[in-house]
């Protein structure tokens, strides 16, 4: 198998676990499910509803279905412990504000 085709079959492998996982995690605990995978409650509505069959059709896209949400390097290096954080300022502090910045942009966008 050549490299695109591998390529091409990961991204449909993500898209499957994504699609499968978003669906779980709207069911089980739909509030948590939006914020923690940045959706709006009209998709929410739609993944929720999705047939296996479909969950399957859909992931055979070769576009990724994920994405990452935020562009925000500040988010990123908090997130990473990438560069040095203020003094006194300890990895989960670091994470819980990067959490902080994300719920607000999240609320932003909706």
């Amino acid at each position: 198998m050549d490299d695109s085709h591998k390529l091409l079959a990961e991204i449909r492998e993500a898209n499957l676990s994504y699609l499968m996982l978003a669906q779980a995690l709207i069911r089980q605990d739909r509030a948590s499910a939006l914020l923690q995978l940045g959706l709006n409650e009209e998709v929410a509505q739609i993944l929720e509803m999705l047939t296996p069959a479909q969950i399957i059709r859909l992931a055979s896209s070769n576009l990724l279905m994920c994405r990452m949400r935020f562009d925000d390097q500040m988010i990123w290096t908090l997130l990473s412990d990438h560069g040095s954080t203020a003094p006194g300022m300890d990895r989960s502090a670091s994470r819980l504000h990067a959490s902080i910045l994300m719920a607000g942009q999240l609320e932003d966008a909706l």
